[in-house]
């Protein structure tokens, strides 16, 4: 089969011909329908130094992965060959609190995982290929009624990372209170309709590209801009001077976490999505009071399942441009270069 393949750091990955695999014990092999195209992975190719992770060369890319159950291995029950299905990306122990919770993110005991701190695609082998073979049943998660793989599998991550951190909001996502998203790529254009799907608030968008905003506007959300000196005077008259109750950073930046620390109101959120590499410098007057700053990474396995829920019943739209697995390299150039609206996704 093909697959598109890190064989050293710091050089381009190759899609080379591999053998197929066999799953063995509780193993799921699945056949790729989508596999979607994460910045992520820019940071892996361009960035990671050796050593770096405690992963080992060769592997194949993609963690955003669905498609259809190929064959299942013995033991395994309530999957059947044809049955299309998204895969859960982080793999861990499965058996470490965290992981019994659905949150293998972050597992507890990564060194009984499959690969440390890692899954399909980072550090073992993901779905940018014709078959992926999944370690374990319990990351195939059947897709509802009416959802297709190269719907559903930027929604593994690009869906279910901006939508654990606005769930994780929600208290705070009242009808009177707004929501301010940076960054309306990839995950951004998912955060904007999870807000609005699943909270009753206002939601005002970032970005610097025209067609980000306008996209931004089709899916709903209630204000856009560009950002500048102007923006933050914009969000405090927008908020009758109060600012942003929650703010979604998916960039990263030092430019948009400044950004999101001057539109924030006082006691509340700030959620850093996006590996833009920024600083955020904290003093006593340097973020609003009692405004509460966090990373987050992915989201859970129950989670997933509410997110193709909410695409399934057509709560959520994934605007995706599609490459064939043979153009898989130009779709990351176009990721690279910033040309793409949405979701890449490669579909062999």
């Amino acid at each position: 089969m093909r697959a598109f393949r890190m064989r050293e750091w710091l050089t381009d990955p190759v899609l080379t011909e591999v053998d197929t695999p066999e799953p063995g014990p509780g193993q799921v092999l699945v056949r790729i329908g989508g596999a979607g195209v994460c910045h992520s992975d820019l940071h892996i190719i361009r960035e990671f130094q050796p050593g770096q992770m405690p992963w080992e060369l060769p592997f194949t890319l993609g963690h955003e992965n669905a498609g259809w159950v190929e064959a299942i291995g013995s033991g395994v029950t309530g999957l059947e060959p044809g049955m299309p299905v998204a895969v859960y990306g982080p793999w861990g122990c499965g058996a470490c609190e965290r992981c019994l919770q659905g949150v293998e993110t972050y597992c507890e005991r990564p060194g009984e995982a499959p690969v440390a701190f890692g899954g399909g695609g980072l550090g073992l082998d993901g779905g940018m290929a014709d078959y992926l073979l999944v370690p374990h049943a319990r990351h195939v998660v059947p897709l509802p009624d009416g959802l297709d793989p190269v719907t559903a599998a930027p929604l593994t991550d690009a869906g279910l990372t901006p939508y654990h951190a606005v769930r994780r909001s929600w208290p705070k996502l009242t009808p009177t209170a707004t929501a301010v998203i940076i960054g309306i790529g990839g995950l951004g254009h998912l955060a904007v309709q999870i807000v609005k799907a699943t909270t009753a608030a206002r939601v005002i968008a970032i970005d610097t590209r025209a067609e980000a905003l306008e996209l931004a506007r089709r899916l709903g959300a209630d204000l856009t801009a560009t950002p500048g000196e102007g923006v933050a005077a914009l969000v405090r008259d927008e908020t009758k001077g109060l600012g942003a109750d929650v703010v979604i950073d998916c960039v990263g930046s030092d430019g948009t976490l400044a950004l999101a620390v001057s539109v924030g109101r006082v006691l509340g959120d700030l959620t850093i999505v996006g590996l833009g590499g920024g600083t955020l410098p904290v003093t006593f007057f340097g973020v609003p009071f009692e405004m509460s700053v966090q990373t987050t990474y992915w989201g859970s396995r129950p989670e997933l399942r509410e997110v193709l829920e909410l695409a399934a019943r057509g709560l959520l739209h994934t605007e995706v441009t599609r490459f064939p697995l043979d153009d898989v390299a130009e779709a990351y150039r176009r990721l690279e270069e910033g040309s793409l609206t949405g979701r890449a996704v490669v579909t062999p």
